[in-house]
């Protein structure tokens, strides 16, 4: 198996060094991941300067981009031959609800699926430094030797979500729906030293919906959660209502 590696936390990321040393045992991992953290950056493609890449290690290269433009890099440009599978992660923080939306990691995964390489994210959810990631890579091993052998729905990929346990306390995975949370969202504005305005972007507290079935009640309750994502976005459900409108 061939295996492209990437992330949005970064080229140095705990994360992205565990997934990848997990996944050798399957075949060969070539990493292409940002030269620095890239977190909420959604689907980016870097269109208007152009990009450098570092090789810092046999098959392991930074690039001054986003997640996207990692992937892009790496199928097009640095890989010899085209990857069977792409893997996203081991993300710090978990990517659910609402959240998959920002996340520079599902963003990557999606990237490989509109190229027509199966592809998954994988998060944990914690956003201390020092994780359990070999735990999720452990699940991260399992799930791409699945789909290696079973392959994916069109246009379909997955994001996964890992408890942040010791392997041994984790329980079996649960297919998911994405969740939903209360979105908060607050502006911090301040005055730096000369007097001018500047403004953060940030949000309060995290409140997801702990409805069963979602991607959050199913970390919560010690699972691995699979989400499966879509590619096409049409909400067909409204089709019958919008055709009612008398937009002449």
């Amino acid at each position: 198996m061939r295996i492209l590696v990437t992330n949005d936390d970064g080229i140095h990321a705990p994360g992205i060094t565990a997934l990848a040393e997990a996944l050798r045992a399957l075949g060969e991992v070539a990493v292409v991941a940002p030269d620095r953290e890239r977190s909420a950056v959604g689907h980016a493609l870097t269109l208007h300067h152009p990009l450098r890449v570092r090789e810092i290690g046999p098959d392991i290269y930074s690039v001054d981009g986003t997640p996207t433009d990692c992937v892009n890099m790496g199928i097009h440009s640095l890989l010899a031959e085209r990857p069977d599978i792409v893997v996203s992660g081991i993300n710090r923080g978990a990517n659910m609800g609402d959240d998959v939306t920002y996340s520079g990691t599902v963003s990557a995964a999606m990237e490989a699926t509109l190229m027509g390489i199966p592809a998954f994210a994988v998060s944990l959810a914690t956003l201390e430094e020092e994780g359990n990631y070999e735990s999720a890579a452990h699940w991260a091993v399992k799930i791409a030797s699945e789909i290696y052998k079973r392959r994916l729905p069109p246009d379909t990929f997955l994001n996964i979500n890992v408890p942040n346990l010791p392997l041994e306390s984790i329980l079996p995975p649960l297919v998911t729906s994405q969740g939903r949370r209360n979105y908060e969202g607050i502006i911090v504005d301040k005055i730096d030293p000369r007097g001018r305005k500047y403004y953060w972007i940030g949000s309060g507290e995290m409140q997801f919906l702990d409805v069963a079935g979602t991607d959050y009640h199913a970390v919560k309750h010690g699972h691995v959660s699979v989400t499966p994502l879509h590619l096409d976005l049409t909400n067909y459900a409204s089709f019958e209502e919008l055709r009612s409108w008398r937009i002449d």
